[in-house]
């Protein structure tokens, strides 16, 4: 019997999702804001846990009913039947999301919630589960809109974008989904090369390396349907097996690194190493403004540094024009994609953006803008700064 499932993902990669969920045998498939909402079996449930680069999460679905008041909501969490999934002696955590629900406080929803699983272990098993804010076995989401409540069960305990390694993250890192997302959109296969020249703590390096090599990212983790009472270990045990029949032994791949931090590039070798993919990456302390490229053609792909803290805005209104221009001189016969929340970097750069995708880095919005270099003659055609941001 098919359940029904919900994988919220960073907005703007709805579309991808969709069709990476497909691949797992998912049904149904329909992009909605936020995420993708499909139909499957657990092995799909599973695939997509496992296997996908996109998702945040995949949340199972338990209840939806309409409602008007706070009463309505526990009845209907009231009348699930928890105890076939999870038993008393498991912890557990409430998340409430809304939109536009008239319900004043997802605080005491919360509560409310809480008390109904509570009370119906009481009712059945006469003890409760305790609540774990920090590391809960069983996370339940509850998910509002105008009129209509939906209640789910998290199969995938942490976010899927922690794919279990990754010790030397750097302050506001990029989260792994969305890195894996914005190599597909910048149509990047593996056996092309690849450059990221702000590497940070290598999120791009690391994603594209597991790409090329067919590494499931979440072979280094484990999942909330694992401690489920009903979780087909048998099932699940061949769906691993078939991901790690598929991976490929490290080796040295075209996909190339710097930064001008000594310290980053340090960091991003541990990461690497923490994932068994120390000799896939060639990694090197560079200015992006000096570097040359590691091939004649190949793409580009950097999250760069944009002004949040006083004086940053004077600096990086030096460093985008000098960035086009090294760009021109040096890079023809790229594709470049920058992810950036700076509306400045496309009037500045100096080159007109072939393609804008609006994306989200959480609640920020973000721009990821292509410009594909030409050679030789035609170069002055991109001179044309882009008054667009």
């Amino acid at each position: 019997m098919a359940e029904a499932f919900f994988s919220p993902c960073p907005r703007g990669l709805e579309a991808l999702l969709a069709d990476e969920l497909r691949s797992f045998g998912a049904k149904g498939v329909q992009a909605v804001h936020g995420g993708v909402a499909w139909q499957g079996d657990w092995a799909a449930c599973h695939r997509a846990n496992l296997e996908s680069r996109l998702a945040t999460r995949v949340l199972w679905r338990v209840a939806q009913g309409r409602y008007r008041a706070e009463i309505d909501i526990y009845k209907l969490a009231y009348s699930v039947t928890w105890a076939k999934w999870f038993t008393a002696d498991d912890t557990i955590r409430i998340y409430v999301t809304a939109r536009k629900s008239p319900l004043k406080s997802l605080e005491f929803i919360t509560l409310r919630v809480k008390d109904a699983v509570c009370d119906h272990f009481r009712t059945v098993s006469g003890r409760r589960p305790s609540v774990d804010t920090v590391n809960p076995v069983v996370r339940i989401h509850l998910f509002l809109t105008e009129d209509t409540a939906t209640l789910y069960v998290d199969t995938s305990g942490e976010p899927l974008y922690k794919r279990g390694f990754k010790p030397a993250a750097v302050e506001a890192p990029l989260k792994e989904n969305l890195a894996a997302g914005i190599l597909r959109l910048s149509g990047w296969t593996p056996g092309e090369v690849l450059l990221d020249p702000m590497c940070g703590s290598g999120t791009f390096l690391i994603e594209a390396a597991m790409m090329a090599l067919d590494i499931a990212p979440g072979l280094g983790r484990g999942f909330g349907f694992e401690k489920f009472r009903h979780h087909d270990r048998s099932g699940w045990a061949a769906v691993r097996r078939a991901a790690e029949s598929r991976r490929q032994a490290p080796r040295v791949l075209p996909i190339f690194g710097s930064d001008i931090v000594g310290e980053w590039v340090r960091r991003t070798r541990v990461n690497l190493d923490a994932g068994g993919l120390a000799k896939c990456v060639t990694l090197d302390r560079a200015d992006v403004l000096e570097r040359t490229p590691p091939a004649a053609e190949g793409v580009m792909v950097a999250n760069p540094p944009y002004g949040v803290r006083i004086g940053e805005a004077e600096e990086l209104a030096a460093f985008y024009p000098r960035l086009g221009d090294a760009l021109k001189q040096r890079w023809g016969g790229w594709r470049c994609y920058f992810f950036s929340a700076d509306p400045a970097l496309p009037k500045l750069i100096g080159l007109k953006a072939s393609k804008r995708t609006p994306l989200f880095n959480g609640a920020l919005e973000c721009r990821l803008l292509e410009y594909r270099m030409v050679s030789g003659s035609n170069r002055r055609k991109d001179r044309a700064p882009d008054p667009a941001g």
